[in-house]
């Protein structure tokens, strides 16, 4: 394998991204490559894969947190002012515009949605392949040493429920929506439950607002850490709920760790959830009641247990080598070498 390296240096982000897209294209240009797979823009690309999704619909995602609709027009209007957020959206328009080229691979049904809704691409243009994880083959006394290990480390009782959230876009992945449901779920229901989320270190605001929602002594921030997948064999239950994920692998990471999800409509990975089987789907983010009715739900261990054994038969379907197999395959049918399937 040889690795080119393309400098995007610049003095703004903005101005970065424009200039790494500009000599990307110059060095594809100059130079013969059999396939060009591009997971950010690049208009000489054979494939483009947005793993973040399209352009298009995370704006409209990221308008959907703004609970008013006076703040949502403004935030509309400074989005069409801003020139970074004007610039992503005419360079997707360019690689999405009709043309054989590039092949769309999308990571979930859900993507596919947003290219045929935003775009108007065809069938023709889009390949499916599902995103996609590692397996857990974790034994099961590992797995009961990580689960008392973290319990102890952040004094959670055994007859506790332990609700995990992974996330560094605090906003975007509903992390403040899950410190009102913990609110409720221990005020009203005066339910034995911790929750702890993962991920980048919260700003202090965060911490204020446990403390107003009288929450503090049963929410901790763990800040970025290596070890999720011990937490996952901790906790009982991960929720997420997202505004917006084209597909969360940390959702696939949980089910595929016996973990039972709760999650949104607004996450791709949430097709691999059958409601109420192997974890529970909610529509809107916001919806304090139905995720807690959710959470109360899983109180019971037996059917929580069962739910987990059948998060786990989604492994099949979301395995990493497959994912691997099926983009190696789109190459070769591109580069001549295999007949189109």
């Amino acid at each position: 394998m040889r690795v080119h390296t393309v400098s995007g240096a610049a003095k703004t982000r903005t101005r970065a991204s424009i200039t790494f897209t500009h000599r990307v294209d110059l060095r594809i240009q100059a130079e013969k490559f059999d396939v060009v797979h591009a997971i950010s823009p690049c208009l000489t690309a054979d494939i483009y894969q947005p793993r973040g999704g399209t352009v298009a619909e995370s704006v409209e995602r990221n308008l959907a947190m703004l609970r008013h609709g006076t703040t949502r027009s403004l935030k509309r209007l400074a989005n069409h002012l801003n020139f970074k957020r004007r610039y992503q959206l005419a360079i997707e328009r360019k690689l999405l515009a009709p043309r054989p080229r590039p092949i769309v691979v999308a990571i979930s049904d859900y993507v596919v949605r947003q290219l045929k809704q935003h775009y108007r691409l065809t069938d023709e243009r889009i390949r499916k392949i599902y995103n996609a994880v590692e397996p857990d083959h974790t034994g099961e006394q590992q797995r009961l040493r990580n689960r008392q290990a973290i319990r102890r480390e952040y004094r959670v009782a055994d007859d506790e429920l332990l609700v995990i959230l992974v996330a560094h876009n605090y906003r975007l992945k509903g992390v403040g929506c899950w410190m009102e449901v913990l609110a409720r779920l221990v005020h009203q229901h005066s339910l034995g439950i911790r929750s702890v989320v993962i991920g980048k270190a919260p700003a202090q605001r965060w911490r204020m607002r446990a403390r107003r929602l009288g929450i503090s002594a049963n929410l901790a921030f763990t800040g970025r850490t290596n070890r999720v997948r011990a937490f996952m064999h901790a906790a009982d239950v991960l929720v997420h709920p997202t505004y917006y994920d084209p597909c969360s692998r940390v959702v696939l990471e949980a089910l595929v760790s016996a973990l039972p999800c709760v999650t949104t409509r607004w996450d791709g990975a949430s097709e691999m959830i059958e409601d109420g089987v192997n974890g529970f789907i909610v529509a809107d983010p916001t919806d304090i009641d139905a995720i807690s009715r959710r959470i109360m739900a899983l109180r019971d261990r037996p059917r929580r247990l069962a739910m987990g054994r059948a998060a786990t038969k989604v492994a099949g379907r979301v395995h990493a080598a497959d994912h691997a197999r099926s983009v190696v395959a789109l190459y070769k049918e591109l580069a001549g070498l295999l007949s189109p399937v």
